[in-house]
């Protein structure tokens, strides 16, 4: 599940609950709609309410940071759970992506 809240050229995406193999799919089409429909130039994906990821969570990031270099623009993950955090860091993701 998530929300949407938008500043300016800003879209911050709260994201909640478990980002698996079966949620992040549908996570992943509703980002990419909210970009497009906002015309965002930067994104923000803020997990502090997700309770649960695995690697589906890093496709997930991935994935909007490649639309984010296609319209040049940015992203930022931030808040990130403690359990979500162990997942980025052993995918060595901090190297690819801000992570506040």
């Amino acid at each position: 599940m998530l929300q949407c809240t938008q500043q300016g050229d800003a879209l911050t995406v709260h994201l909640c609950g478990e980002i698996d193999h079966c949620a992040a799919e549908g996570l992943r089409n509703e980002i990419e709609m909210q970009i497009v429909r906002q015309n965002a130039k930067r994104l923000i994906l803020d997990f502090s309410q997700v309770t649960f990821m695995d690697s589906s969570g890093i496709a997930l990031i991935l994935r909007a940071q490649q639309r984010m270099q296609l319209l040049d623009g940015s992203l930022v993950v931030c808040n990130v759970p403690q359990q979500a955090r162990r997942v980025l860091d052993a995918a060595g993701i901090g190297r690819l992506v801000t992570i506040r």
